[in-house]
């Protein structure tokens, strides 16, 4: 049975992971979505999967519209849990953007670029 959780010890809050996130991280970007990943190894100290979101208020001025996005991009990751472990790894810190002043039309449109984006990284 798959499980659809996003459970706190998945989220990324700590100010010092998304900072070595930023410092060490890659960048993947389809679309108008685009991610930072930081894969576990030797040198990370990246022990579990955590992932954050983020929307920018210079797109987005109202919170209303930044807090459906991000909802909508969490939802995204909860449902697509295993096809992100699959393409990114178990052991991953990641941090997910919208890049784009456009909504998006509703959520299956987000879904789409999010599943386009996890199989791109699978064939690398």
């Amino acid at each position: 049975m798959t499980n659809f959780k996003y459970p706190s010890e998945e989220k990324l809050k700590s100010k010092t992971e998304i900072g070595f996130l930023f410092e060490k991280g890659k960048w993947r970007t389809q679309g108008n979505l685009r991610i930072i990943i930081l894969k576990n190894k030797d040198t990370t100290p990246v022990s579990e999967l955590k992932f954050g979101v983020s929307v920018s208020k210079r797109y987005f001025k109202k919170a209303v519209d930044r807090n459906r996005l991000k909802r909508i991009l969490r939802e995204c990751f909860r449902l697509n849990k295993d096809l992100y472990k699959e393409s990114f790894g178990e052991k991953t810190h990641a941090m997910l953007f919208w890049i784009s002043p456009e909504k998006p039309k509703n959520y299956q449109e987000v879904e789409e670029i999010f599943i386009k984006l996890c199989t791109s990284q699978r064939k690398k």
